[in-house]
């Protein structure tokens, strides 16, 4: 099936029904997104891209960015969304390892610069309305490129299947959606918290996208306040700001239906706070790439149920399995644990990627029997809630958005004058962790040239925070790196 027959569907039926807002600003009713989606779909195939190609979409939220991702599944192809803060040059390998026959970019001349050979444009012109080219479930319909520890992004293929159990998932677990709904989106639309607009369009609710492009807690607010009836995807870093913007102002939130929280660690004491100062909103979801948004839910009514019995305990957690899903807690050899032990968190079913782009091993690996280990350390508890203790090793995650250790030591490994690095997280109050290097040099070199020579090869979010020079690297008798002592040294420095 392709999901461009849901926004289809939506537009025959309720064609005059607000789809599409650009802050305060109506831009689309459901006839116009779909006219413009078909018209998208038009113009890729007058551009020679076939059924099955991949589209990258290289750019900032925008609404159009949801036109032209309508259209490009309403032409057959699969989306490549890439996180618009990647450098050009990471973005231009993640275009050519997805094979991509076109990329909508508003940075052409960057990622030209970074050798892209395909086609780019910054919008897509007028052409003849295509009708939806049908597709199989398992036919990809999103790439999602995923930071990997060998230090190369690992692209997640997502079918429309898996996309329709996260939407049906949201609609079952999240809360329910109909006309005069709203969806705001400051996280960006290139990761998880743009599959969220899909349970809106598939029932016909408004999507809006800020003026800002991003998250501000203020005009997140504003935007609340004005249409009313309105959820959105925020990481426990935007929760905070949420939180510290309405202390500040003095105001309670206005216009609030549901913010749905995760991608990474929330505390029990930064969700308490949340609860006091904006109001019973709440929902937590835990899942990744591999099984986006969809591995566990911890809804509302269980978030706001303190009369229950270990409420904080609950609160902690983060919930128990969606109804589309298995959660298991396994042991290194696959053997399904006990409740109450730890061990590797794994997940079973139609929500789990079909695998990783071009990278069959990787599959392997990820994927054993059926059931998908996500490198995520929990426990179960007797009434099925999970709680995660840990993630692998080398993941850090800064507000909301994924780092692998590897990617910024290969970039600091290529400074003439660094001899050795290892890179840990240090927690952070506002942005859950920060990287920090520890650099052994050859030659004389300074954080802040180090700091120049990160920002010409990785994204600006990933850079170091902190660089600490020292004479030599913790290792065990085989060479390895102690990371755990690093962490150690970091907590006393």
């Amino acid at each position: 099936m392709n999901l461009a027959h849901w926004l289809d569907r939506i537009a025959r039926q309720y064609p005059a029904r607000p789809a599409l807002a650009h802050g305060t600003r109506l831009v689309a009713d459901y006839a116009a997104l779909a006219a413009r989606a078909a018209a998208v779909a038009g113009w890729l195939r007058a551009a020679g891209v076939a059924p099955g190609d991949r589209v990258a979409l290289f750019m900032g939220n925008h609404p159009r960015y949801l036109e032209l991702l309508w259209g490009v599944w309403w032409a057959g192809c699969c989306a490549v969304p890439i996180n618009a803060k990647l450098h050009a040059k990471e973005a231009a390998w993640i275009i050519g390892h997805a094979g991509a026959a076109l990329c909508f970019t508003d940075d052409g001349d960057a990622l030209r610069e970074a050798g892209v050979e395909c086609a780019l444009h910054a919008d897509a012109g007028v052409g003849d309305a295509a009708p939806v080219v049908e597709r199989g479930v398992t036919d990809p319909a999103w790439l999602f490129y995923t930071s990997g520890t060998t230090g190369r992004p690992k692209g997640v293929v997502l079918a429309s299947r898996q996309l329709q159990w996260a939407t049906a998932g949201y609609l079952a677990n999240i809360a329910p959606v109909g006309a005069g709904d709203v969806m705001l989106h400051p996280a960006p639309l290139s990761h998880g918290g743009g599959l969220y607009h899909l349970p809106f369009v598939m029932q016909g609710a408004l999507n809006v996208v800020p003026e800002s492009g991003g998250f501000d807690a203020a005009e997140v607010f504003g935007l609340a306040a004005h249409w009313r009836r309105a959820s959105f995807f925020a990481a426990p870093t935007m929760v905070k700001r949420l939180v510290d913007h309405a202390k500040r102002s003095g105001l309670r939130p206005e216009g609030l239906a549901t913010i749905i929280y995760g991608g990474g660690p929330m505390y029990l004491a930064d969700i308490e706070e949340a609860l006091a100062v904006i109001g019973p909103h709440f929902v937590q979801i835990y899942g990744q790439g591999e099984a986006p948004m969809t591995i566990t839910a911890l809804p509302s009514a269980i978030i706001n149920d303190r009369a229950a019995p270990r409420w904080r305990e609950r609160l902690a957690s983060v919930g128990h399995a969606q109804c589309m899903a298995e959660v298991s807690i396994r042991d290194a050899d696959g053997r399904a644990l006990p409740v109450g032990e730890s061990g590797e968190v794994c997940a079973r079913g139609d929500i789990v990627m079909e695998g990783y782009w071009r990278d069959a091993d990787a599959t392997a690996r990820a994927i054993r029997d059926g059931w998908l280990y996500t490198g995520d350390v929990g426990r179960m508890d007797a009434d099925g809630f999970l709680t995660l203790l840990d993630r692998s090793k080398d993941l850090l995650i800064s507000g909301g958005s994924n780092i692998y250790p590897r990617e910024v030591e290969e970039a600091l490994l290529t400074h003439a004058d660094v001899a050795e690095v290892s890179v840990i997280g240090r927690a952070d109050a506002e942005w859950g962790e920060v990287v920090v290097a520890y650099v052994v040099a050859r030659g004389p070199v300074t954080a802040a040239a180090l700091d120049a020579h990160c920002l010409e090869r990785i994204a600006r979010f990933k850079r170091p925070k902190h660089y600490r020079f020292v004479a030599e690297l913790p290792k065990n008798n085989y060479g390895k790196v102690l990371k755990t002592t690093l962490r150690e040294m970091e907590s006393r420095a």
